[in-house]
């Protein structure tokens, strides 16, 4: 009976958390001048944080409650990069929405490429941060993060893609470290 209390709680408390993050990131952007509100993230320094073998080399190297000390704080880094990555996904869905509209078969497209793969990686860093919170509890699980790196890198090449289709002159760039 308690079980089912607490799974009933932790299922609204993670509702209401993927609601309040899709809303507020949809309130978060106005839509004059989308582009300057892209935060670019260091790419190698997430893909270091979601590094599996970084963990294992951790898990070794320290005592057990340093070791939980240490990935706490490196659950929370990735927190912050997943919730840049959503904010920039949300930026990018904007951006791919108005380029929808344009009469190249090869700008239309590729719009519609990148607010695919945008949408798709807002759902995943909504899910992410949910498992990262749950794993702030028990930081021995490790949150499946990694999918949020490949995401982040497809998105960016479709990005580049219709920056360039639309402005050669200055391509669209999401990633410091690309």
């Amino acid at each position: 009976m308690t079980l089912a209390i607490i799974l009933i709680v932790a299922a609204a408390i993670g509702l209401i958390f993927i609601i309040r993050i899709t809303v507020s990131q949809k309130l978060q952007i106005a839509p004059s001048d989308l582009a300057t509100q892209i935060q670019p993230i260091d790419i190698e320094a997430f893909r270091n944080l979601v590094d599996p073998a970084e963990d294992e080399y951790l898990r070794r190297r320290l005592l057990p409650a340093q070791f939980r000390t240490v990935q706490r704080e490196r659950l929370r880094a990735m927190a912050a990069y997943i919730h840049t990555a959503g904010q920039n996904a949300a930026v990018l869905v904007r951006l791919g929405q108005n380029a929808l509209g344009t009469t190249d078969g090869n700008t239309a497209q590729a719009a519609h490429q990148l607010v695919e793969n945008a949408v798709l990686l807002r759902r995943n860093c909504a899910f992410a941060l949910l498992r990262i919170y749950i794993a702030l509890a028990w930081p021995n699980g490790r949150p499946a993060a990694a999918l949020i790196v490949h995401g982040y890198e497809r998105l960016n090449g479709s990005a580049m893609l219709l920056g360039r289709l639309q402005n050669p002159a200055a391509p669209l760039r999401i990633s410091a470290g690309l």
